[in-house]
């Protein structure tokens, strides 16, 4: 699934499970491994010149200035990747806990949740190593420590998976929901880079404003700082899950549909269809593939934005 639009404004859909192949998915897991490179990259330079020692820092000499000014960069950033031809060829995920939810959505074949998970870390973990190759021993040192991330004082295991857990949750929400209305679609990947740099600018001295397993794999990895990388990653997949459940129900809700087991109050108000004979019409194609005028998919994205 494609955080961004099909040819009509509307969210694409992924190809059916009989469509799917693992050249596909191996496609489209190499595509995310390069996005998150470019990712983490993009993110150990911008947090090494506007919180390491540099004339950026210097001019920002409060923390949450930097905090805000790294999270306008990342978050431009992420929808730039997300809009790029890769992103719209892989979907532009670059989060596996956002992967576990286009899966819950109905937009993402199961099947390729964990393969794109782990090219995602697998990412983070290159694009780390490429920014202290660039960087050096700079990015290593405090207070940048390669960009890896710590809950502020005070914080306890169970606070910060709630935390990283809620914040995720809400952003899964809102993408959902905008994902749900035609009109909006074409905003998701802007939405997505606002609430990832709102959750940098405002969380950063809390819970570190990761909300992306992704964010935190290869910065906590390199720098050795592995006491809360659990939380870091299991948190936002929970609440991913949770507010992907939440929002589909609130779509089944908003379309009107009859709940299971209960009838329409207004289908006595409506005229019977005849009941029409089968015929060769009716028959199923025979590669068991969507009807209707529906078209197959092979890939993940639609030909119209991207590959």
């Amino acid at each position: 699934m494609s955080l961004t639009p099909g040819p009509n404004g509307s969210p694409d859909r992924t190809a059916p499970a009989t469509a799917l192949t693992w050249r596909t998915v191996a496609r489209g897991s190499a595509l995310e491994c390069l996005l998150a490179t470019v990712l983490l990259f993009g993110v150990t330079t911008i947090v090494r010149w506007v919180a390491g020692p540099s004339p950026v820092s210097a001019a920002i000499p409060r923390i949450h200035q930097e905090l805000l000014v790294i999270g306008a960069c990342v978050g431009v950033l992420l929808a730039l990747l997300i809009l790029s031809p890769a992103g719209k060829a892989s979907g532009g995920h670059i989060n596996p806990a956002i992967s576990l939810a286009m899966w819950r959505f109905g937009l993402f074949p199961g099947a390729a949740v964990v393969p794109y998970s782990v090219a995602q870390l697998a990412g983070s973990l290159l694009g780390t190593l490429a920014g202290r190759a660039v960087w050096g021993p700079a990015l290593g040192r405090q207070p940048v420590g390669d960009a890896a991330l710590q809950p502020g004082p005070g914080w306890s295991s169970g606070a910060l998976f709630a935390g990283e857990a809620a914040s995720m949750g809400i952003i899964v929400l809102l993408v959902g929901v905008f994902l749900a209305v035609p009109g909006l679609v074409r905003l998701v990947p802007w939405l997505v880079g606002l609430l990832i740099g709102a959750a940098i600018a405002l969380l950063g001295t809390t819970t570190g404003g990761s909300v992306n397993p992704a964010r935190q794999f290869g910065p906590a990895l390199t720098a050795g700082r592995l006491d809360f990388l659990w939380v870091y990653l299991l948190a936002p997949l929970v609440g991913a899950f949770v507010a992907a459940a939440f929002r589909n129900v609130l779509v089944r809700r908003g379309s009107g549909r009859p709940r299971r087991g209960g009838a329409d109050p207004g289908d006595a108000a409506r005229p019977r269809a005849r009941h029409r004979r089968p015929d060769a019409s009716a028959t199923p194609p025979a590669d068991g593939g969507p009807r209707d005028g529906v078209r197959r998919r092979t890939g993940f994205a639609a030909p119209a934005h991207g590959p």
